[in-house]
């Protein structure tokens, strides 16, 4: 056998020292060592629809089985991040409820449609390795999960030393989701008359980080640890409120009034504010009628539009103001619907109209 070698006797001081993995940033063992710490996070959100394939490279998951049987099912996909939100929990370095933030971001998305979500993806890049972050990030993504109902069926840590610096690290998630095409929620059936029922919000949620970051970090120049008696608790206590996953309230409500009949449309209320959240489902023709001072905004939204002399328009446009999903109702439905709401219990507001 004829073995190559490429550096002659003359170029041996080139092989003072080999360069490694290691030397570039990524140490395989520290890499090694987060993911001992995942399997068991994973696997609590496990259903019985999941195929185990220890070592593979891919996630398995049985659509059809006992009890889940579909006529005609139709996919519903959906991804997100969590924006610069991250900055704040590195700031507090607290970092166990971004996860439930990612979640939420993408499954309450897919719910809209009328969706059962399935299965949800992350993906984690961070500068090195770094075991008890990842693991609590991880924590939390499981958390969001199991509150949704869907299997974390995989993910990808990417370790990118010179694209992320020391302290930062980014998330994406992915969500996969089912309905029979006959319950597909598109907003089609909206319909003049239909009543707007505000889901609420348990904050900020995941949008408009930038700006309050911009009014509370550099404008006012807090730090994040001081106590505010107007909410109750420190800046990064409320700031790091974890978005509501709204999928089981959505799913019980589904299946008690029916897609179509009874609730003809679903909005997410993210960035854009709930006018432009909501407009994107209504059919041509057909306009929002929002009643002012309809539900109590959360002094969270008042004290940054103080802090930061927001104009009200502005600050309809960026924030939830405390209403973090709608949906447009048949006004057949309306009551019932809000009284179920108060069973679960999930507070809710009529906030107005379709004209």
């Amino acid at each position: 056998m004829t073995v190559l070698n490429f550096i002659s006797p003359d170029d041996s001081h080139f092989m003072a020292k080999s360069v490694t993995y290691k030397d570039a940033g990524v140490n395989l063992d520290i890499y090694a060592d987060s993911m001992s710490r995942l399997p068991k996070l994973v696997k609590s959100t496990f259903s019985p629809r999941v195929m185990r394939l220890d070592g593979g490279f891919a996630g398995l998951f049985r659509l059809q089985e006992e009890g889940k049987k579909y006529n005609d099912p139709v996919l519903i996909s959906c991804t997100d991040g969590v924006g610069t939100k991250l900055k704040v929990a590195c700031a507090a370095n607290k970092h166990d409820t971004v996860g439930i933030d990612l979640v939420a971001m993408s499954v309450n998305d897919a719910v809209c449609c009328g969706a059962e979500p399935l299965f949800f993806l992350d993906y984690v890049a961070m500068p090195k390795d770094d075991p008890e972050l990842l693991e609590m990030i991880v924590k939390g993504i499981a958390e969001g999960c199991l509150e949704s109902s869907a299997a974390l069926l995989g993910g990808e840590t990417a370790i990118l030393p010179g694209i992320y610096q020391a302290g930062d690290y980014d998330l994406a998630g992915f969500c996969v989701g089912v309905a029979e095409r006959k319950n597909i929620i598109d907003g089609k059936t909206i319909r003049s008359g239909d009543r707007l029922l505000g889901m609420a919000s348990s904050g900020l949620h995941s949008n408009g980080y930038s700006l309050v970051r911009k009014i509370v970090f550099e404008r006012a120049g807090w730090t994040g640890t001081e106590f505010v008696p107007q909410l109750g608790r420190t800046v990064f206590e409320e700031l790091l409120v974890p978005t509501r996953i709204y999928v089981r309230p959505v799913r019980r409500l589904l299946q008690k009034f029916g897609p179509n009949e009874g609730i003809h449309g679903i909005a997410h209320i993210t960035g854009g504010g709930l006018e432009e959240n909501l407009s994107r489902i209504l059919p041509e023709g057909t306009h929002l009628q929002i009643t002012p001072e309809s539900w109590p905004v959360p002094a969270v939204f008042s004290w940054l539009q103080q802090l930061g002399n927001v104009d009200p328009k502005e600050m309809a446009r960026v924030f939830n103001m405390g209403i973090g999903l709608v949906l447009v109702l048949n006004p057949d439905v309306f009551e019932d619907v809000q009284k179920e709401c108060s069973e679960m219990p999930l507070e809710t507001f009529d906030i107005g109209t379709i004209v």
